[in-house]
């Protein structure tokens, strides 16, 4: 017996993307999965309602419908305050959740004991991050437009032309964190002909990145020196360091921003856990900016619904997989099947069962085994 999958429309601010595609609701279908979509849950990502109906879905007016029908919620970003209430004990949410930067959300699921499964926390044996992957890439590769975008004068920056000109030289960009985001940070503004410095403590990431790139992206091994002398002389910083799970840490403190050029650009992608910059807030696409120091910050938490239809497609690729075998098995079932969606469990029956969740909220770990056996019970 399958589960019915559930849709709602995105009503995070600025967040344009969908849950999953017309094409993604059709091999659901295939399998016997019945998903509801709330109307309107794709316009903004170029998806009609009639695609999904076409698709198999069906299309119902109210998210509330949604909520109350479906056993598992397919989301893109965090439930919203608003959304709480439609929160119930047994429930399965499957979204980004990034607890670590957003306390309350864990302790609304935690109060309405809802199975909590979030994509950036999903890991195979190898490390990879797969849910986390293509969004972290589109983030990355947003990231140097946007510092371009903002380094223009009339937009508040310094009036630099991110590759330079014959004769001239370009912009200096240094991105902290050598993984998909900093890797694709970098990899775009190198090829944007800026000169960039990618900074990691990971020397054999960083003798990936040399290999593939043969020069044209100066590596370094990151620690407190290099981080203060690299920072002061950047046009354009792009925070892309991660801890699966838990929060960012500060790499830049609030002094080094004050030592940065004036109308320099940070553009902190690690703002949806919690920031690796001390001066960052988040702020929206509709605000993205705000200066502190001097210097321009944008720290948009949800930089790829900027970009909903290509970020939709990319996301649903690699999410379809776990929703089939969630709505088909069950979660005990998917969970015995693939060991890297354990890891993306991280709230369940009350508790919190992610040991790096946790730690960066503060609350007591309770392994899920546990959970579920309470669940069972």
């Amino acid at each position: 017996m399958t589960c019915i999958i559930g849709v709602p429309r995105e009503i995070k601010a600025d967040e344009h993307r969908v849950a999953i595609t017309p094409d993604g609701v059709r091999e659901l279908e295939q399998h016997g999965v019945t998903v509801l979509v709330e109307a309107g849950a794709g316009v903004d990502s170029g998806f009609a309602d009639d695609s999904y109906r076409r698709a198999g879905a069906e299309v119902v007016s109210e998210a509330s419908e949604v909520w109350e029908r479906a056993e598992i919620v397919c989301k893109v970003k965090e439930p919203q305050a608003r959304e709480f209430p439609m929160l119930r004990p047994g429930m399965c949410l499957f979204t980004y959740l990034h607890l670590a930067a957003y306390p309350h959300v864990a302790d609304a699921l935690l109060e309405h004991e809802v199975v909590g499964i979030a994509y950036e926390t999903v890991q195979t044996s190898t490390g990879a991050l797969p849910l986390l992957a293509p969004m972290s890439e589109v983030a990355g590769r947003m990231s140097a437009q946007v510092g371009a975008h903002f380094l223009e004068r009339h937009n508040g920056g310094r009036g630099v032309l991110l590759g330079g000109a014959p004769g001239v030289q370009p912009a200096k960009v240094v991105v902290l964190g050598a993984g998909n985001v900093g890797w694709n940070a970098a990899w775009i503004a190198a090829g944007m002909e800026a000169e960039v410095h990618l900074l990691d403590r990971n020397v054999d990431r960083l003798r990936f990145v040399d290999q593939v790139q043969m020069g044209r992206i100066t590596t370094l091994a990151s620690n407190r020196g290099v981080i203060e002398r690299t920072v002061v002389e950047a046009d354009l910083l792009i925070g892309a360091v991660l801890v699966p799970g838990g929060r960012a840490p500060v790499l830049v403190e609030e002094d080094l921003v004050r030592a940065m050029k004036p109308g320099a650009v940070i553009v902190d992608i690690a703002i949806d856990q919690g920031g690796c910059i001390a001066t960052s807030h988040e702020t929206t696409h509709h605000d993205p900016v705000f200066e502190r120091h001097g210097v321009l910050h944008y720290a948009v938490g949800n930089m790829p619904g900027a970009v909903p239809n290509t970020s939709t497609y990319a996301l649903t690729n690699v999410t379809l997989p776990y929703l089939s075998d969630l709505a088909r098995l069950g979660v005990a079932g998917a969970l015995a099947l693939d060991r890297s969606l354990v890891s993306g469990v991280n709230t369940a029956g009350g508790h919190v069962v992610n040991p790096a969740v946790a730690e960066a909220l503060g609350k007591p770990y309770l392994p899920l085994e546990e959970a579920l056996a309470g669940l069972r019970s």
